[in-house]
């Protein structure tokens, strides 16, 4: 058996050795998070967390001490998560609107570290990433309830930007006012179009008049400024807080799903590996077609063929080309892979543009 000063004498010589490790590891981290906030991606990955703690399992012969290197490596992945959240915690990320909007709880969600700024519109937000002025926009593209939002979408098909993440934000609304007022003192109601569409129903039962404001954080914003406690907005609990509102009632939206999906913009586009086989990888493509019979049948033709599923298809007019359009598909696989290189070749032949938008997970 050997004496303790032997073994202790072993076990720094060991710790010697991972100290060294440690230190690489962590450089490689460094450049991970370099490469995340180039192309705009989250800091978790549990996917790839799963992953390694998997084959990390394989590489212990001794079964009895498998647990004990799962929980280390669990240990590792979160210092590597800390070191990067560090590293980005001057990412510049831009979303439209003001403190409070959905956007900027989208922002908040996919970068929580970050520095989150304001735009006044979606294009001065998608040409700031463009410009150098931030290292990625969120930026909404569809709501559950309401629809495509054309302007983003458009800016997709005509920038040079590229989605590499997407941010889903419940829409739940609520009636706030100034903090002391009551229910039955309110005469008017203030919010975005959309949002007074969505509680309709509520408005109409209480019989109170309308008034649309650019956003639903811009219209809290005014309540909060004006002298007049007839007045209340429909809003976020979040946006009650940045203004200094009390919430009167909760979800007062008709619609109990409604949902609006951010797309997350930056300058590089990321790529899933050729090998990767989640399940989870999604694509987005943006072309135009031919001016011939059946041209739209095609493209949708190669997709299926390459066993691509298809989630989305909607057009938008072209601003350039009166009564022409593009098309945007979202589809579901790894667009890596042979077959999705064979079928972006196949794309590219019969359609008249074709654009490779992002992918995500």
């Amino acid at each position: 058996m050997k004496d303790l000063g032997t073994i202790r004498k072993e076990i720094s010589e060991i710790d010697a050795e991972m100290a060294k490790l440690f230190e690489r590891r962590m450089n490689a981290c460094r450049d991970v998070a370099e490469y995340k906030r180039e192309h705009a991606l989250p800091i978790l990955d549990a996917a790839r967390e799963a992953e390694i703690l998997a084959k990390g399992a394989d590489r212990i012969e001794e079964p009895s001490l498998r647990e004990y290197y799962a929980q280390f490596m669990k240990d590792v992945m979160k210092n590597s998560r800390a070191y990067q959240t560090r590293l980005l915690e001057g990412m510049k990320v831009v979303y439209s609107g003001v403190e409070g909007a959905f956007g900027h709880i989208a922002a908040k969600k996919a970068f929580p570290q970050a520095q989150i700024e304001a735009c006044a519109d979606f294009g001065a937000a998608y040409r700031g990433v463009e410009e150098g002025l931030y290292d990625c926009a969120v930026l909404p593209i569809e709501n559950s309830y309401a629809g495509d939002v054309g302007d983003v979408m458009d800016l997709m098909f005509s920038g040079s930007l590229y989605v590499n993440q997407v941010v889903e934000i419940d829409v739940n609304h609520n009636l706030l006012a100034k903090p002391g007022v009551s229910l039955d003192k309110i005469r008017r109601v203030v919010s975005h179009p959309q949002a007074l569409e969505q509680c309709a129903e509520f408005i109409r039962a209480n019989g109170w008049e309308t008034l649309s404001y650019s956003n639903t954080a811009m219209a809290a914003k005014y309540v909060a400024e004006q002298d007049d406690e007839t007045v209340a907005a429909i809003a976020s609990t979040e946006t009650a807080e940045v203004f200094g509102l009390e919430v009167l009632s909760r979800n007062v939206h008709s619609a109990r799903n409604n949902t609006t999906r951010f797309v997350v913009l930056s300058r590089a586009q990321s790529l899933p590996a050729p090998t990767d086989r989640t399940g989870r990888e999604h694509f987005m493509l943006m072309f135009t077609t031919k001016n011939e019979a059946g041209a739209l049948v095609q493209p949708l033709n190669i997709l299926g063929a390459h066993n691509f599923n298809m989630r989305n298809l909607r057009s938008r007019p072209m601003k350039e080309l009166i009564w022409n359009y593009y098309f945007f598909v979202e589809a579901e696989g790894n667009i890596s892979t042979q077959s999705g290189q064979d079928m972006l070749h196949e794309l590219s032949a019969v359609c008249a543009q074709i654009k490779l938008v992002g992918t995500y997970r």
